[in-house]
C-alpha cells in the first residue's frame, strides 16, 4: 500500500496507523509479516526489516522509491498493489515517483486505487497502470455525512483567535480538531491555547515521529482535548 506525503506529519502517522490496521487484521495469522517504511523514521531499522522478509509494505512514495533504488525491496512479483490519496500524491509532486514505482511492478497485479476526488492526473493515472477498471463511488459528491451540521462564522482575520476561544468557551465538553494551514501558525495557536488555559496541543511536520505518536495518542485518549493541526494532515487523520 503507498499513501502520501514524506514530509507530511498525516500521512506518515497514517503510514504507521495502516501497518498496524493490517497486524490487527493479521491478528490470527501469525506468519504474515507487515512494515511501514516512511520518511522521518530510521531508514536503517526500515531495511533490515525488508531484509528479513515480509508479506505486506505500507509506505510513501519517497522513501519507497528510495529502497526500491538501493534494491532493498523488490517489488517485480507483487500480487496486489494499493494507492491511498492518490489525489492527494499526484498534489504533492510524487507523480514521478509514482510512475518509476508503478515500471516495477509487474502487469498481472491487481492495482487498487483510492482517491477523494478524481482530477484529469488521477483519472490518466488510472488508465496507464489499470486495465479496464472498475469505478467505486461511495456516497454522493459535494454532500456532508447527514449526522454532522455544519456552521461557519465570518470574522475579521485579527479576530479569529478570539472567534477560536468563544467557541471554545460556549462548549465545555468540546473535543475537536483546529486546521491550520502553516506549522507555524499550528504550533502559535496551540501553544496561544495552552497559554490561555486550554487543553491543546499541536500536530505538525517539525514534530518528530515519536513526538507526533504520542500526541495523537493523548488526543485518542481525549487526555488533549484540542488539537491544532495542518490542514494537510487532515487526510493523515
Amino acid at each position: 500500500a503507498i499513501d502520501g506525503g514524506d514530509f507530511n506529519s498525516g500521512h506518515k502517522l497514517g503510514i504507521s496507523c495502516q501497518a498496524n490496521d493490517f497486524a490487527a487484521y493479521a491478528t490470527f495469522m501469525p506468519r504474515i509479516k507487515i512494515t511501514a517504511v516512511y520518511g522521518g523514521a530510521p531508514i536503517y531499522q526500515q531495511k533490515e526489516a525488508l531484509k528479513a522478509g515480509v508479506h505486506i509494505v505500507v509506505g510513501t512514495p519517497g522513501r519507497v522509491y528510495d529502497m526500491i533504488r538501493q534494491e532493498v525491496l523488490k517489488i517485480e512479483n507483487i500480487g496486489v498493489l494499493v494507492l491511498d490519496e492518490a489525489d492527494e500524491m499526484l498534489n504533492m509532486g510524487f507523480k514521478e515517483d509514482l510512475f518509476n514505482i508503478m515500471s516495477h511492478t509487474p502487469a498481472t497485479k491487481q492495482t487498487m486505487l483510492f482517491s477523494a476526488t478524481m482530477p484529469a492526473e488521477v483519472d490518466k493515472l488510472a488508465k496507464s497502470f489499470m486495465k479496464d477498471p472498475h469505478h467505486i463511488v461511495a456516497g454522493n459528491k459535494h454532500q456532508g455525512a447527514d449526522n454532522i451540521s455544519h456552521f461557519f462564522y465570518r470574522v475579521q482575520a485579527r479576530d479569529k483567535y478570539l472567534a477560536l476561544k468563544r467557541i471554545a468557551d460556549m462548549s465545555p465538553n468540546i473535543y475537536g480538531i483546529i486546521f491550520c494551514r502553516t506549522r507555524n501558525e499550528t504550533q502559535e495557536i496551540a501553544d496561544k491555547l495552552q497559554h490561555d488555559g486550554y487543553n491543546a496541543d499541536a500536530l505538525h511536520g517539525d514534530l518528530s515521529q515519536g513526538q507526533r505518536e504520542l500526541v495523537m495518542s493523548r488526543f485518542r485518549s481525549k487526555f488533549v482535548r484540542l488539537l491544532v493541526a495542518t490542514d494537510v494532515a487532515a487526510r493523515g487523520l
